[in-house]
């Protein structure tokens, strides 16, 4: 490979959210990754710092063009200039659309399990959570087009969020199901908020299609958001774009967000974007190489080590689902446990999402929290030295023998330097 990713960097120390413990855990619990970004990345943020003047700035015309370009060649979707609006985060642009597109009062869509930020910028909003649980059957998820029509024609649902790659399951959506879900929206008159943070990381020779790419009833119907900062690890630098076909959807979206304050860039912000997407593809390409390795170790050591444990299929991010319904407890008594057992760890909590009775059961409780450091198992998977030992137990987990384990939970494969010891 060109590129290093077995590289250990420190994180400790730097003001990181994900690494902000006592230094005793691994944390697995927050979505990004403990690689250096791309180098092409640095040296063109280093350009601008070497300038100097860091005033207020404007978004060139390359940032269209980047944008543009890259989804044409990598997914197909001619995005034109005056359809994209530049904005400092997926979840400010849809926290702003719910505002602008719907009041007080009525429904905003989800698709459980999924992002559980969902729920609290739907709340915070002052809107209705309505949840349309996608099905599971045979370690598959599938959408239920029943149960999503009769939630669509409530005529207080408004908007429907829809997670393409979905978050937390890894699932890339297929054209069939897409096209239904805009089908049944332009009936009912939804509008969809297409978010698309995870879409260039996917399993090699495996391609997201594009909500606004399926057609032109899905381009018309949808406000699709997207952005480098998952991709390339950018998440601090506040980068992302809004694309809308609708030209009147347009102009009220950049007003709105406007008034947010979600419309302006930094001195950083569209530079780190358009070295992404104008020189970050090779690295990108040996990035999904080196996750996919990581995330076969993780299937290969459950099927041989801990059969009753299975990760869900899933072609798309750096998050592995672990369906963990073979050892026969509920979603509440584990996080009780979780939450007793653990009273130091710190966390955040994970919603009731996840939902009521998957499977017949609870998933997860209110109160249950994805703990820092005790998500059961902490996976070594970067350097030389971890594939050689692949996976250890985390040293404050009671383990499978007691069953202090979550019905699902998410893993994140991307921690190269993540391991502390071995």
């Amino acid at each position: 490979m060109k590129y290093d990713f077995d590289a250990y960097v420190e994180r400790r120390g730097t003001d990181s959210v994900k690494w902000s413990g006592d230094g005793k855990e691994l944390p697995m619990w927050v979505a990004d990754m403990d690689f250096k970004a791309a180098p092409e990345i640095i040296d063109a943020l280093r350009k601008r710092i070497d300038h100097g003047v860091f005033g207020y700035a404007g978004i060139p015309d390359a940032w269209y063009e980047a944008y543009g370009k890259w989804w044409d060649k990598r997914h197909g979707l001619k995005m034109k200039r005056e359809n994209l609006i530049f904005s400092t985060g997926v979840i400010p642009s849809i926290s702003t659309i719910i505002k602008e597109l719907s009041n007080p009062g009525e429904n905003v869509l989800i698709q459980s399990p999924v992002y559980h930020v969902f729920y609290s910028i739907i709340r915070n909003n002052g809107r209705n959570v309505l949840e349309n649980p996608l099905q599971y059957r045979a370690g598959v998820y599938s959408m239920d087009f029943a149960d999503l029509e009769s939630k669509m024609s409530d005529s207080k649902t408004k908007l429907m969020i829809l997670c393409n790659p979905h978050n937390p399951i890894a699932k890339i959506w297929d054209r069939e199901s897409l096209e239904k879900v805009g089908e049944l929206a332009e009936k009912y008159g939804v509008t969809v908020i297409s978010d698309e943070i995870h879409c260039d990381i996917t399993k090699p020779g495996r391609d997201y299609l594009p909500f606004a790419a399926v057609s032109e009833v899905c381009r018309e119907i949808s406000i699709t958001c997207i952005a480098p900062t998952k991709t390339f690890n950018l998440a601090g630098l506040q980068t992302s774009a809004v694309y809308v076909s609708a030209s009147s959807m347009k102009y009220k979206l950049l007003k709105a967000l406007m008034r947010d304050d979600a419309a302006d860039p930094n001195s950083f912000s569209t530079a780190a974007a358009i070295a992404a997407f104008e020189n970050g593809e090779a690295w990108l390409d040996e990035l999904r190489e080196y996750l996919f390795d990581n995330r076969k170790m993780v299937e290969d050591f459950l099927a041989s080590e801990l059969p009753s444990v299975k990760a869900v299929q899933g072609d798309a991010t750096y998050l592995v689902w672990l369906d963990l319904m073979e050892l026969h407890d509920t979603g509440k008594n584990v996080a009780v446990k979780l939450v007793t057992d653990q009273p130091k760890s710190a966390g955040y909590t994970f919603p009731a999402s996840v939902a009521e009775a998957h499977l017949n059961r609870n998933v997860l409780h209110e109160t249950a929290q994805i703990m820092r450091g005790s998500t059961l198992y902490s996976y070594h998977l970067s350097g030389p030295k971890y594939r050689k030992h692949s996976m250890v137990m985390s040293s404050n987990c009671s383990a499978l023998s007691t069953k202090a384990l979550m019905p699902f939970v998410t893993f994140l494969i991307s921690c190269s330097g993540s391991a502390v010891g071995s």
